[in-house]
């Protein structure tokens, strides 16, 4: 096993990005302005004009877990976040499969995003001159790409800070024309629209808000992505928990912010038919009441799809990174960069993953529904790993650390974070437990067996590291961030 010393001059570039990075790294994964424009405005289909209810129930039901996260990562400071917390405060076979299922994910998170690019700039554009081909995305798409390895392959330094840039433009430009709406709504403005009584048809009171809030849900995944940079941040312990919590709570405001503004200006009850195009939507809005400022919606939500991809870029290569250092993965994902200290190993196949699953998918199915089959592969393993999370948040503290265990954070709030989760994950598998979620037509519903073929193989995997590399295995929930006493107490505990 190296020691600390060999870690920190061998390793990540330690000391690399402060608060304001590494907050933002979380910000830019939860894409807030895609999010606002495209994913909120599903729950209005059921939550009609009380929308802004749905999201504030969303936002305090996701807090329970990223608290939890939280308090891992300032336990844990480790590149393998959320595979860490699980090995420790779980298994490490449980740790080893959630950075199994982690690190395929967040591999896909950049081709879903560089095909929302795509599309969105292609469908713009012919919008305004027909001339241009309304099918030819994968130009942008493939730029995006390009634009999001080279901020990889030169550091954390570089990538954090392009998407410190690209995520405080995003909100500034969403809340600005919050401002807008509220301001435009005059004497329109209330606050029933968080009541229940705008509710979409057949969907009365809370029942709306409710299926509105688990599709809004979905909008905050994403928060956790801070975690995997606690071997390259300041003061990691410290920064890791503000950011996690900071971005969840202040994106969550964003959008109670925007969705209510947009619901008063729109009207809260023909809010129902508010959606993610055409003249009922964001875009729609801007270009009939304001001008050219949909320009600069437009900008903001390609520069989210950008920003988006390059922060999970960022997850994907730390992660594998961390698990390629104790050999669980291939080592050469441990290779750095000897001058960017950057993992060009999984820089590198990240692209070429990108790339192919893009083209293959979005030139197979077309951009539209390639997006939607690799957002609920997405979502799907990123929810379940929230689960598990809250799980490994309980499990830790009453194993491990028993004297710091807070009934509230540490039991209350797992408990609370698993009930919000469960049926966002049915929901986004398309499980049909509740009478508002559907079942997924082909090829969205290629999904589950996606992740469950995946998932299988990561099951024999693990058997063969069990058999063959058990010290590996135990690796997983190995922090190499700490200070030596406490690192020596906690790998004692591990081994016990």
């Amino acid at each position: 096993m190296p020691g600390e010393a060999s870690t920190r001059t061998g390793g990540l570039a330690t000391d690399a990005v402060g608060l304001r990075e590494v907050l933002f790294q979380s910000v830019t994964a939860m894409a807030p302005a895609a999010a606002v424009a495209a994913s909120i405005p599903a729950g209005a289909a059921f939550a009609g004009g009380s929308l802004p209810l749905s999201v504030l129930v969303a936002l305090v039901a996701c807090l329970f877990t990223a608290s939890c996260v939280a308090e891992l990562a300032h336990h844990l400071p480790a590149a393998g976040s959320v595979a860490t917390y699980s090995a420790r405060g779980l298994h490490p076979a449980v740790g080893f499969l959630v950075g199994w299922g982690y690190v395929f994910v967040e591999a896909l998170v950049p081709p879903l995003l560089l095909l929302q690019l795509g599309f969105t700039t292609a469908g713009t554009l012919h919008q305004q001159w027909a001339s241009y081909p309304a099918d030819l995305w994968w130009p942008w798409s493939l730029a995006g790409a390009v634009v999001i390895a080279v901020a990889g392959f030169f550091g954390v330094r570089t990538s954090a800070r392009f998407g410190t840039v690209l995520g405080v433009f995003e909100v500034l430009v969403f809340v600005a024309f919050a401002v807008m709406l509220i301001v435009a709504a005059g004497s329109a403005n209330t606050l029933s629209v968080f009541g229940p009584s705008h509710t979409a048809h057949g969907y009365g009171g809370l029942s709306g808000v409710f299926a509105g809030s688990v599709y809004t849900v979905l909008a905050f995944a994403g928060f956790e992505a801070a975690a995997p940079l606690a071997e390259e941040a300041r003061d990691p312990r410290r920064t890791l928990r503000r950011a996690v919590l900071g971005a969840a709570l202040a994106i969550g405001v964003v959008y109670v912010l925007t969705t209510y503004a947009m619901a008063v200006y729109f009207g809260p009850d023909r809010f129902a038919g508010f959606g993610a195009a055409g003249d009922a939507s964001w875009e729609g809005v801007a270009r009939a009441s304001f001008g050219l400022f949909w320009v600069v919606l437009f900008l903001a939500v390609v520069n989210s799809t950008v920003a988006n991809a390059n922060a999970c870029s960022t997850v994907s290569t730390r992660t594998a990174f961390a698990l390629g250092r104790i050999g669980v993965f291939p080592r050469s994902f441990a290779r750095l960069h000897p001058r960017h200290r950057s993992p060009v190993t999984g820089v590198a196949v990240q692209f070429v993953v990108a790339v192919a699953v893009m083209l293959g998918l979005g030139l197979r199915y077309g951009p539209v529904t390639a997006f939607a089959l690799l957002a609920t592969v997405v979502v799907t393993v990123i929810i379940g790993v929230y689960i598990v999370a809250d799980l490994a948040c309980a499990g830790y503290f009453l194993r491990r650390r028993r004297e710091l265990l807070s009934p509230v954070r540490h039991l209350l709030f797992p408990v609370l974070g698993i009930a919000a989760f469960v049926p966002a994950l049915l929901t986004a598998a398309g499980i049909p437990a509740f009478g508002f979620v559907a079942e997924l037509s082909a090829p969205v519903s290629y999904a589950g067996p996606v992740v469950g073929v995946w998932m299988a193989a990561g099951a024999v995997v693990l058997v063969v590291l069990a058999r063959r590399y058990p010290e590996r295995l135990a690796q997983t929930g190995r922090v190499h961030l700490v200070d030596p006493d406490e690192d020596h107490q906690e790998t004692g505990a591990v081994r016990g």
